[in-house]
C-alpha cells in the first residue's frame, strides 16, 4: 500500500509584495482545487507578521504531489518575485520523480534544502 506523502515548504515573504502574493495564491489554490482531484489538503498560511508564508500539502501517494508539480508547477515561476522559499519538508516516501521536481522548485524560488523524513511510526486514516 502506498503511503502518503505530507509536504510543509515556507517561504519569506517579499517587502511590499503581501497584497501580490495573496491574490496569486487564491488563484493557484482554485486552480489545484479545479484540476487536481487527488490532493486531501493543500492549505497555504501567512503568520501573524505576515512575513512568512506556509504551504500544507497532504497526497494520498508520491504519484499525486507528482502530478500536482506537473500540472501548477508551471505556475510556480509567477511567484519568484514574491516570495523566497526558504524550508521545504517532505514526508513520508517521495519518488525519485518527486524529489527532482522538488528540488526544482528549489533552483526556482529559493535557497531551501529538500529535506526528507521517515515515519518511525503512526497510522493516518484517509
Amino acid at each position: 500500500m502506498s503511503e502518503p506523502i505530507i509536504s510543509l515548504d515556507t517561504s519569506l515573504i517579499r517587502e511590499g509584495k503581501l497584497d501580490e502574493l495573496k491574490r496569486a495564491v487564491a488563484g493557484l489554490v482554485e486552480f489545484v482545487r479545479s484540476n487536481e482531484p487527488r490532493p486531501i489538503v493543500y492549505q497555504v498560511y501567512v503568520d501573524d507578521t505576515d512575513s512568512q508564508m506556509t504551504v500544507v500539502q497532504v497526497h494520498p501517494d508520491s504519484a499525486s504531489m507528482e502530478n500536482h508539480m506537473t500540472v501548477a508547477g508551471p505556475a510556480f515561476a509567477g511567484f519568484a518575485e514574491l516570495v523566497t522559499l526558504s524550508t521545504l519538508d517532505v514526508y513520508g516516501k517521495p519518488s525519485g520523480e518527486l524529489l527532482e521536481l522538488l528540488r526544482r522548485k528549489v533552483q526556482m524560488l529559493g535557497d531551501a534544502t529538500v529535506t526528507v523524513h521517515d515515519q518511525q511510526a503512526g497510522f493516518a486514516r484517509i
